[in-house]
């Protein structure tokens, strides 16, 4: 038995049955205006914004109108055509106009800003002169391979950087002069604040995968990396598989102005909900929806069940399991009401469980996530719960869980509102853990960076000790625990996310209102 099932199987109690009380509704804020028009689906009650393409649009390209430089590096990478993401993103990148594009996994987007990175960097000069950010080490891996096949022997040099590994390699990929760096935001900023990295001669930053970055708590490490660009214009591009409000606020103060270009499906659209399903066992719910927080790390979400007792026990789950989680009762005080929903609005508590009861009423601004626990026994009840998310210009997530016993409701309410669900698999425990040991390091790094010469003397004392508990099973149990409660403390805060940015006078982008003491600071964090 895993330790996720060890964990869960002791949270189960005798249910208690409670209330929930309705919210008032709020209108959440537009904090952006796309061009193009507004359809008002009259089932769903969803208004989309068609896009057309950014303003003075550029028209899609194909291999033979690009350069040769191109066209040789797709021949290497055996292609023989250009995805739709590449066509439509590609002569935007080369135009040098900053964009912000919705592309799912698999979509081909690594190729749509690695082919332009080609044409801009210089081989001639060993410096840096190409920066990917990315969430996760696998995908470090991934786009650095791939940038690799595509620039060939004698062309760009490609270093991968990212946390839980030995420096030396990625050291010495610098000293021999990599053209395009793609990293994770912390390791990236330990490179830069040690000096082992410069980007003086930077000309493209990719943020790859931003709504994931965000998600994993990497934006005070995009914030600083900021510190670090060179005082000219750059041009910055950020992917997303999908664009909620926080996603938008990034791009709007790390980007210049940027154009917004989503494809989904054979249309450009920004507001957008993804209407997904896992098919779970049986007996397997509660484990089965903490994999899911795990993997998707909701900026903030509404988790739905279909009774009171139902609510009290997914609550009581979350919360002894480490989680930011409340429940609205009616077995609360008033006072402890208005505590929780004034938690609710103002985005300090992450996870709310309900019953459909709350639906009609409550409207979380910048709700990135609606999980349903069950199908609603009523059909009509799906879509309030799932347009509870995907609003403001935004995007959303609704996810459902469903056992076998439960598919034909999910059938009923396919076909009643014409929904096309996409069914995904639920996550191994093995990815899990993976993805968590990441996060964790990118904070133990982060908190290590925040610490002056005497705090970092004062560790040494311990260095022997950690020796000694990483040797036995009993001191491997106290270090295992030691690490569970740092990252437990770590998910019970709310992801810091970027400020609203006011329409009417949009921030600069922050590389460019760098402060005076910046060579200062760089000298103390050597």
């Amino acid at each position: 038995m895993t330790m996720v099932s060890c964990r869960i199987e002791s949270y189960i109690h005798n249910l208690i049955c409670t209330d929930i009380i309705t919210l008032e509704e709020s209108q959440p804020p537009s904090e952006f205006i796309l061009e193009g028009h507004q359809d008002m689906d009259q089932q769903t009650g969803n208004t989309q914004t068609e896009l057309s393409e950014p303003k003075d649009p550029l028209p899609p390209v194909s291999i033979q109108e690009l350069p040769e430089l191109m066209q040789a590096a797709i021949k290497r990478a055996g292609w023989t055509d250009l995805t739709p993401v590449q066509a439509r993103a590609i002569p935007y990148l080369r135009a040098r106009r900053d964009l912000m594009v919705q592309a799912r996994t698999g979509s081909g987007k690594t190729g749509a800003f690695v082919l332009p990175i080609l044409e801009r960097v210089n081989p001639r000069k060993a410096s840096c002169q190409a920066l990917v950010l990315v969430p996760t080490r696998e995908l470090a891996q991934q786009v650095a391979a791939d940038a690799k096949i595509l620039a060939g022997k004698d062309s760009m040099r490609t270093v991968p950087v990212y946390g839980g590994s030995s420096y030396k390699p990625q050291i010495e990929g610098f000293k021999r002069g990599a053209h395009c760096v793609v990293g994770t935001p912390g390791r990236v900023l330990d490179h830069l604040i040690k000096r082992n990295l410069n980007l003086k001669d930077l000309e493209i930053l990719v943020y790859d995968e931003a709504d994931r970055m965000m998600s994993m708590g990497f934006y005070p490490d995009m914030v600083q990396i900021q510190e670090f660009l060179p005082r000219r214009e750059i041009n910055g591009y950020m992917f997303s598989a999908t664009i909620p409000a926080h996603v938008i606020r990034l791009s709007q103060l790390f980007l210049n102005e940027p154009g917004f270009l989503s494809l989904s499906r054979e249309h450009v659209h920004v507001e957008d909900t993804d209407h997904i399903y896992y098919l779970t066992p049986g007996m397997d719910k509660d484990r089965s929806l903490v994999r899911l927080i795990e993997l998707e790390t909701p900026q903030q979400a509404i988790i739905f069940c279909n009774t009171k007792a139902r609510v009290n026990y997914v609550t009581v789950v979350l919360q002894r399991y480490g989680y930011n989680a409340d429940q609205i009762s009616s077995d609360l005080s008033q006072s402890a009401r208005d505590k929780v929903i004034k938690r609710v609005r103002d985005g300090s508590l992450r996870f709310l469980v309900a019953t459909d009861v709350a639906a009609r009423g409550i409207d979380i601004p910048n709700l990135s996530h609606v999980i349903q626990y069950e199908p609603p026994e009523d059909v009509e009840a799906y879509i309030h719960r799932a347009g509870r998310t995907g609003r403001a210009g935004a995007s959303g997530t609704a996810i459902m869980l469903i056992n076998i016993n439960e598919k034909s409701q999910l059938n009923r309410i396919s076909a009643h509102y014409k929904i096309e669900f996409e069914k995904r698999p639920l996550p191994k425990d093995e990815d899990v853990q993976t993805l968590v040991a990441q996060r964790l390091v990118g904070q133990l790094e982060a908190r290590l960076r925040g610490r002056d010469r005497l705090q970092i003397d004062r560790m040494q004392r311990f260095i022997p000790l950690a020796e000694q508990l990483a040797g036995d099973e009993d001191g491997l149990a106290l270090l295992t625990m030691l690490l569970d409660d740092a990252y437990h403390d770590w998910m019970h805060q709310p992801p810091e996310l970027p400020p609203a940015v006011s329409q009417s006078s949009p921030r600069k982008p922050r590389r460019r209102k760098r402060k005076s003491g910046y060579k200062r600071r760089r000298k103390k964090g050597g």
